[in-house]
């Protein structure tokens, strides 16, 4: 049995979602999202539009694997479309800075150069100090995907720290050379 996968989802008010043949299409004062389920594996049910349970057909090894992950990606679906997802990344150095240029984020990492990062369309970026990234959206993974994708320009050092970092992060720090 799957720990997660028997946790009943529970549906805010403002969210609507409709099964239609094995999409599950769910709305939201954010957006709109649509998953694909496979139906020949898993049963669903949605009560009164308050909660959506799901349960396998068949208990087996594959079907136990696949249930909690099917189970927080409608979850994480839900939660986005209602409340939205939201990463906030710190860059720490000496004149490292991000601007905002339309749909580009240009970013100063202490390179001969700067950075232009495309947004990708359904991403948010605020820029909060000029070393403060906010990135909100409605899909979990692609909020994590930019703020990784960000954070690997420049991955914080371990002597002074210096780099792009999310906020709360610990770096493990190392002592520098002795005389």
């Amino acid at each position: 049995m799957s720990k997660i996968g028997k946790i009943a989802i529970s549906i805010p008010e403002k969210v609507k979602v409709i099964l239609s043949g094995s999409m599950i299409n769910i709305e939201g004062p954010l957006g709109k999202k649509s998953l694909n389920i496979d139906l020949d594996i898993f049963e669903l049910n949605i009560n009164d539009n308050k909660e959506v349970l799901i349960k396998p057909k068949q208990n087996n090894q594959n079907t136990k694997r696949l249930w909690g992950m099917n189970r927080s990606l409608i979850n994480n679906a839900i939660i986005g479309t209602s409340k939205g997802y939201e990463k906030i990344l710190e860059l720490s150095g000496v004149g490292y800075r991000a601007s905002l240029k339309g749909k580009v984020l240009n970013l100063q990492l202490g390179f001969s150069h700067d950075i232009n990062y495309n947004i990708p369309e359904g991403v948010n970026i605020q820029v909060e100090k000029q070393n403060i990234l906010k990135i909100s959206g409605t899909d979990k993974q692609q909020i994590g995907m930019v703020a990784s994708e960000i954070k690997s320009l420049r991955p914080p050092e371990p002597y002074k720290g210096k780099g792009i970092k999310e906020q709360g992060q610990y770096i493990l720090r190392k002592e520098g050379k002795k005389k």
